[in-house]
């Protein structure tokens, strides 16, 4: 309704060029906003108030002309002007109640689908010398749920787990393979059961050997030079390693595959290049023995220019050189309109110096978006970085194996004479959920703190909350199971059924602001508000006891788009949905 209504002004716009009331190139940013009131009707916009300084009119004069020039419409009952020029649109109840009969029908819920784009999403990027820990989780559901966003709202996504696969670590931890492998037999399994233990055992070798550093230091060099026994040794490494990771993504319901990694090794080839392309056009500089660019846009406090460093004294690469890499592929090969970054908002300096050197550089086309959506941390209740009793980093896994436990006994203490097996399933989607919900419900810009307790409440903006509304509506069905509603029509009599019509009628809304700025909160909000505004139409609108058969089927129909915008709007956020808890 809203796009709607935004079209119905951008005709308007158009007649006032052609009436000579505005300028013909004017552009108008037309704003269309939910009313706070409903006595100022659905929807309102400021387009009057916008237009004064170029129509050189007042606003109210303005907002009567915007009024009288709008097309016709079945969907607005009336139209009103408000305080110094606010246009307010009132809904039509039936146009209404027609649009969500056809939401009912439609694949995508009625969402109007947007021009598609194709959509590089780099999110995750775990180390694979190290296990996933806590701070891997923001990345990985945040971009996860934005990536089904996008594709549900019909976007070409492409995946890209830019995992860190590459670098000077692994040279000591194929050192250390290389000596497990030589005193077990060429043929023994290497098997990294525990890859904190494992890095951490390579980090003591190194410090304490000479001898074992300088092989380490060696496997380096022969690694990025192609050789194949370093590679063989380095490809069953990472094999192992993306084998805990998607053991991991598995259990989080994530959506991502082997097929999606493209780690920092896939543009080792063309480093070389960037350096050479960079010095071409005459952007490198020199310091200290290296490589670097300096760019005027960015300095530190003291006025000095704040380098991007390519490449070091000793010939080495930085990151910067493979995002630069990274972005010229996915510009020129995957050929993005625009390219997500997930990751933490503590490396916002460097997203901006890179993308403003990829433009700078001609690496990207001009027209593409380079976004990074940036996170904050996730802490503990000391309001740090979240962390194990003894100051250590916290595995996911862990994680997830207590969120499992406490499910376990919340679920069971509400169903004593439940089977195991049944608690046991309900607990694992409810612990899971309860930890992405937690994280996805804010806004991803904000630290926030990490709290089983809230988490698992089933009071407020929580998994456990939204689970038992969807369950509470599939119960209504269980017993509505006979009634058949094929030939069934929405009516929106009573004052609730408009209120949950509304807010029903918002979702595609929802997911376009969500999408657009990669804000899962957006949506997490939106559905929480919609299991409120049923519980509301519930307590007042009887569905199995209304008064007339006519109205029990409309009633049915809302608690049916109701459950189906639940569900798939918790699918979007990567959570199943029970059909009893």
């Amino acid at each position: 309704m809203k796009s709607h209504i935004e079209s119905l002004l951008e005709q308007t716009i158009e007649s006032f060029k052609q009436q000579g009331i505005v300028p013909a190139d004017f552009q108008a940013r037309i704003q269309v906003d939910r009313t706070k009131d409903k006595s100022h009707g659905d929807l309102a916009t400021n387009l009057a108030m916008m237009l004064t300084k170029v129509a050189k009119k007042n606003p109210r004069e303005l907002a009567q002309l915007v009024i009288d020039t709008l097309p016709a419409s079945s969907y607005v009952a009336k139209v009103e002007i408000a305080g110094p020029g606010f246009i307010n649109f009132f809904i039509d109840d039936n146009a209404l109640a027609n649009q969500l009969q056809q939401a009912l029908t439609s694949d995508h819920l009625g969402v109007i689908l947007p021009t598609k784009q194709t959509i590089v999403v780099d999110y995750s990027s775990p180390n694979l010398a190290k296990e996933m820990h806590v701070g891997h989780l923001r990345s990985t559901i945040i971009g996860d749920s934005v990536v089904r966003a996008l594709e549900y709202l019909g976007h070409n996504v492409i995946r890209q787990n830019h995992v860190g696969d590459w670098g000077t670590q692994f040279g000591m931890l194929l050192a250390l393979m290389e000596e497990l492998r030589a005193a077990n037999g060429e043929q023994a399994k290497m098997e990294l059961s525990d890859l904190e233990s494992f890095y951490r055992a390579a980090k003591v070798r190194f410090d304490e050997s000479t001898e074992f550093a300088t092989r380490a230091r060696q496997l380096v060099v022969a690694l990025q030079s192609g050789d194949e026994y370093c590679n063989k040794l380095w490809r069953e490494f990472n094999d192992i390693s993306l084998s805990h990771c998607h053991d991991v993504y598995k259990r989080l319901g994530v959506s991502l595959t082997r097929a999606d990694v493209h780690g920092e090794s896939a543009y080792n080839a063309d480093l070389a290049q960037v350096v050479k392309d960079l010095d071409a056009q005459g952007l490198l500089s020199e310091s200290n023995g290296a490589k670097v660019v300096f760019q005027e846009a960015f300095r530190n406090k003291e006025g000095e220019p704040l380098p991007v460093i390519i490449q070091k004294a000793d010939g080495g690469y930085l990151y910067a050189t493979s995002d630069l890499a990274a972005m010229r592929y996915r510009s020129n090969v995957l050929k993005a309109d625009r390219a997500m970054y997930f990751v933490d908002l503590r490396q916002a300096l460097h997203f901006q110096q890179v993308f403003s050197l990829a433009k700078l550089a001609k690496f990207v086309r001009p027209e593409m978006s380079l976004e990074h959506t940036g996170f904050g941390t996730m802490n503990g209740a000391d309001g740090r970085p979240f962390k194990t009793r003894s100051g250590g980093v916290v595995k996911l896994v862990d994680l997830l194996d207590e969120a499992d436990v406490r499910a376990l006994e919340l679920v069971r203490s509400k169903n004593p004479d439940m089977d195991e097996a049944t608690l046991t399933e309900i607990a694992r989607v409810v612990g899971i959920s309860s930890v992405k919900y937690a994280d996805l419900s804010k806004n991803r810009t904000s630290d926030y703190i990490f709290s089983f307790e809230q988490m698992l409440s089933f009071e407020g903006n929580t998994a456990p909350y939204l689970l038992y509304a969807y369950t509470r509506i599939a119960g209504i069905f269980k017993r509505a199971e006979d009634i058949d509603l094929s030939q069934a029509k929405i009516a929106l009599e009573h004052e609730k059924e408009k209120d949950l019509g509304t807010k029903l009628a918002q979702f595609g809304e929802v997911l376009t602001r969500m999408t657009d700025k990669g804000l899962p909160h957006v949506l997490c909000g939106y559905l929480y508000e919609l299991a409120s505004e049923f519980s509301s139409f519930y307590e007042a609108c009887p569905v199995l006891a209304a008064e007339t058969e006519a109205q029990k089927q409309s009633r049915l129909l809302l608690a049916q788009l109701t459950a189906k915008t639940l569900q798939t709007g918790l699918s979007l956020l990567g959570i199943e949905t029970l059909e009893r808890m």
